[in-house]
């Protein structure tokens, strides 16, 4: 099990070269480093302790600064534990960056979903409404309240309430590219949260017996942006000296 956490940018789209658009979401991935490691032996299980978003020691607390001052680190704001490692493969205080991933990885990404308030059952449990008209008196309503003999709502009854703001993961991503030089990485479809708000990216939990092949996307150069706009400059100069030769003839 590998992973590593980073910032939700928001959400794009990417195109192969047989022309097909691909939606992704942008995730920025600061270089974690390796806060704390977990052994079976002495935690009573093994994990690792990724840390991320430096912070000012000034807005921290001699206690997380101490943590972190172990790792030869600077306080982070996120810290997350990683379980299911090998612990031998890290060290304290090593860096994780974005290359931990690969093109065509299939990937868990979790996250706190965005908060949408109090909701009814219709939006929150996807419930159909009563019908409208004919003097129903019923429309947006919770339905049954259970039966008359326990005298009492049933456990598990779905009601009107907080929706949103819950830990999520959505699986079996695809991991469509992974940009080392501007740390990011970009998965394909939607990930849970709002942006700028903190994500974890592990391997895959389901093993697909099919494996996924990372597309092969478009790619521009600077060079070949001066190159195009070079070109239609030319042909725009050239339009215009041939209108100039017709007026003057004219």
């Amino acid at each position: 099990m590998k992973g590593i956490l980073g910032k939700k940018i928001g959400m794009t789209q990417v195109f192969t070269t047989d022309g097909v658009l691909v939606p992704v979401t942008v995730i920025e991935v600061e270089p974690n480093v390796v806060t704390q490691i977990k052994t079976e032996e002495k935690d009573g299980y093994n994990a690792i302790q990724l840390g991320n978003t430096t912070i000012r020691e000034k807005v921290s607390n001699k206690a997380h600064i101490g943590h972190t001052k172990k790792a030869g680190t600077a306080p982070k704001r996120f810290l997350k534990e990683i379980r299911g490692v090998n612990p031998s493969d890290y060290t304290l205080g090593q860096v994780v960056d974005a290359s931990v991933f690969a093109s065509g990885e299939i990937v868990d990404v979790t996250g706190v979903s965005k908060g949408k308030g109090f909701q009814g059952v219709i939006k929150r449990y996807n419930q159909t409404r009563g019908p409208m008209g004919h003097g129903s008196q019923y429309h947006r309503g919770v339905g049954s309240m259970g039966t008359l003999l326990p005298m009492h709502v049933l456990k598990g009854k779905k009601l009107p309430g907080h929706m949103g703001n819950e830990k999520t993961t959505i699986q079996n991503l695809m991991v469509v590219k992974v940009d080392l030089e501007n740390n990011l990485i970009l998965i394909k479809g939607n990930v849970p949260g709002p942006k700028k708000s903190l994500v974890m990216i592990r391997e895959g939990v389901k093993k697909n017996s099919k494996k996924a092949v990372a597309p092969e996307l478009i790619t521009y150069t600077v060079e070949e942006v001066k190159e195009e706009v070079a070109d239609e400059v030319t042909e725009e100069a050239t339009v215009e000296e041939t209108k100039e030769t017709q007026t003057s003839q004219e």
